[in-house]
């Protein structure tokens, strides 16, 4: 639920003995830098309360998939959501996160600028989904997730995109 939520610019309100704070869920969960055992930013003490999500009416046209080992429940080797507004064919906006290649729930920011105002065709977003992997770095046993990444972008915004000419 992370990833949908990251792409969809959640927001989570902790509560503590000194007030309320918000933290955009992008940046709730961490990288395991030097605390590996820490996996958010939430400090001790804190309280969630509530998590809000905005008003984004393109929304309401968004897909979440998830590729695992298995059929029964199991973490994703790659998991994809996204929400996309598609108006004559150019891309208007687009919210795109990761899951399963990175410790926390991965937005997809390169790939979302690059493909805002662009033909929403296969070119195009195979583009955007190589433009946001161009960094990976594999290691020993999961160099497979980068091109599955690439093309689960790309399938879930085409899927996307299909429903919107449909309507």
């Amino acid at each position: 639920m992370c990833v949908a939520l990251t792409a969809l610019d959640a927001v989570v309100r902790v509560q503590s003995s000194r007030g309320e704070r918000t933290i955009p869920l992008v940046d709730f969960h961490r990288l395991p830098g030097d605390t590996p055992e820490r996996d958010t930013n939430l400090e001790p003490e804190k309280l969630i309360t509530a998590v809000d999500l905005p008003a984004l009416a393109f929304a309401r046209r968004s897909l979440y998939r998830k590729v695992r080992d298995r059929a029964s429940y199991a973490f994703a080797l790659v998991s994809v959501a996204a929400a996309l507004e598609i108006d004559n064919g150019v891309i208007r906006q687009v919210r795109l996160a990761l899951g399963g290649v990175a410790h926390k729930p991965w937005r997809a920011s390169a790939a979302e600028e690059f493909l805002v105002g662009k033909r929403c065709d296969q070119q195009t977003l195979e583009q955007g989904a190589a433009l946001e992997l161009k960094e990976a770095k594999a290691f020993q046993h999961n160099g497979f997730k980068i091109e599955l990444a690439k093309r689960m972008i790309t399938s879930v915004l085409a899927e996307l995109a299909s429903g919107e000419k449909a309507q």
